[in-house]
């Protein structure tokens, strides 16, 4: 028994965690209920499976610190592993992640999500329950702004789960603990690295929330997840947060730069043999900035159910468009192989405004360019360095 042999089995099964713990059984977590199959675990077969993951150079820190939040692929899956010890030994919660690139369409979202990322700045939360799908469904946002714009990407994450490909967007994503110390640091380096679009995997801490508001102020659109049953909940767990003398101001910040709370929870529909997510839209407005602002956090429901016209969604009317909806899309093999996509032209990447058709006509004479230059069919023409700088180029033109 391996590592590797035990993951497998867990990816057939189509289980969403893997579980390991000394002296019991392996567990699986399939369509959100744990099974557990198989013999129970040494613990000193565990032990040698965290070396192997740890490795030789972290092992020391790994036993420092009695835990380790990582993210590798193992046989062909890849997963974010976190190594934990217990009173019975070292134990292991491996979340299997999507080998697919997150898409909207693919994860089975509504199309009113689209409308979030049109945004140039403020600040987007994607909130819900542990394992309701939460990074899944930031990526999806992540990936319809690089599938859409010319906007340079900067991801902070702990560990990074999905990793993206550059298509008319510029990403860059940096994992906490090994691009950079703590998700403060990341932040405040962040608002040097001429970012349009900052990601945060999750925020925990106050100062993490903090920055998180200041990037979002200062012109920047922000995504960024935590954990909550309601978008109501989701905002006051932020305010509430901060000591109270300065809540007042938080929820300020808050209400000014907000631009859309998601609040997602998965439904298992065994007619389709899929888990579904349910979603709660939030958008900003007049009267939710009022409610933030004000901290009357109880009045945002009422908002919900009566902010259908502003692209608002309680979890009552998600569900009736759910009911309507049929084409579903379903995982296959085609969404396993993200590198089938059509690729976008790099040029397209720093291009951003549209392309002009230039109107049919006879084509002009070409001038006569001097002999040191190289005339090209099409692109920009390039003048080599030479001594003299600007200068020196200038007469030879002439």
């Amino acid at each position: 028994m391996t590592l590797e042999s035990l993951i497998a089995t867990a990816h057939r099964q189509g289980a969403s965690d893997l579980h390991l713990e000394p002296g019991l059984p392996a567990a699986f977590r399939v369509r959100g209920t744990l099974q557990s199959t198989g013999e129970p675990l040494p613990g000193n077969l565990l032990l040698d499976f965290a070396h192997q993951a740890v490795g030789n150079e972290a092992w020391p820190h790994f036993l420092e610190k009695r835990s380790a939040d990582f993210s590798r692929s193992i046989g062909g899956v890849r997963c974010r592993l976190n190594l934990l010890h217990t009173s019975r030994g070292i134990g292991f919660v491996v979340r299997l992640l999507s080998s697919f690139q997150a898409s909207l369409e693919r994860l089975n979202l509504h199309p009113d999500l689209k409308k979030i990322v049109s945004a140039t700045h403020g600040l987007v939360l994607v909130s819900g329950p542990t394992g309701s799908g939460k990074s899944s469904t930031l990526a999806g946002l992540i990936q319809e702004i690089n599938l859409t714009e010319a906007r340079h990407i900067l991801t902070i994450e702990s560990p990074i789960e999905y990793v993206f490909r550059s298509r008319r967007a510029f990403i860059r994503q940096r994992e906490v603990g090994r691009d950079t110390p703590s998700f403060e640091q990341g932040l405040l380096d962040a608002l040097r690295e001429d970012p349009d679009v900052v990601m945060v995997g999750e925020l925990r801490e106050p100062e993490t929330m903090r920055l998180t508001l200041n990037a979002a102020e200062t012109g920047h659109l922000v995504f960024a997840t935590v954990h909550s049953g309601s978008c109501a909940e989701a905002l006051q767990r932020i305010v509430l947060a901060f000591p109270s003398e300065i809540q007042a101001n938080i929820a300020a910040q808050l209400a000014d730069s907000l631009v859309a709370v998601v609040c997602q929870r998965l439904r298992f529909r065994a007619d389709l043999n899929l888990r579904l997510p349910e979603c709660e839209i939030l958008r900003s407005n007049s009267s939710v900035k009022a409610f933030i602002r004000n901290r009357d956090f109880f009045k945002l429901p009422q908002a919900l159910e009566t902010g259908g016209e502003h692209g608002m969604w309680s979890f009552s009317r998600y569900q009736a468009w759910m009911a309507k909806r049929t084409d579903w899309h379903t995982p296959g093999a085609a969404d396993q192989n993200p590198d089938s996509e059509e690729t976008v032209p790099a040029s397209e990447i720093v291009q951003s405004s549209p392309s002009v058709q230039p109107i049919a006509e006879s084509p002009a004479p070409r001038p006569r360019l001097p002999s040191s230059i190289s005339p090209r069919r099409e692109g920009p023409i390039e003048i080599e360095p030479v001594e003299g700088g600007l200068d020196e180029v200038i007469k030879r033109l002439k």
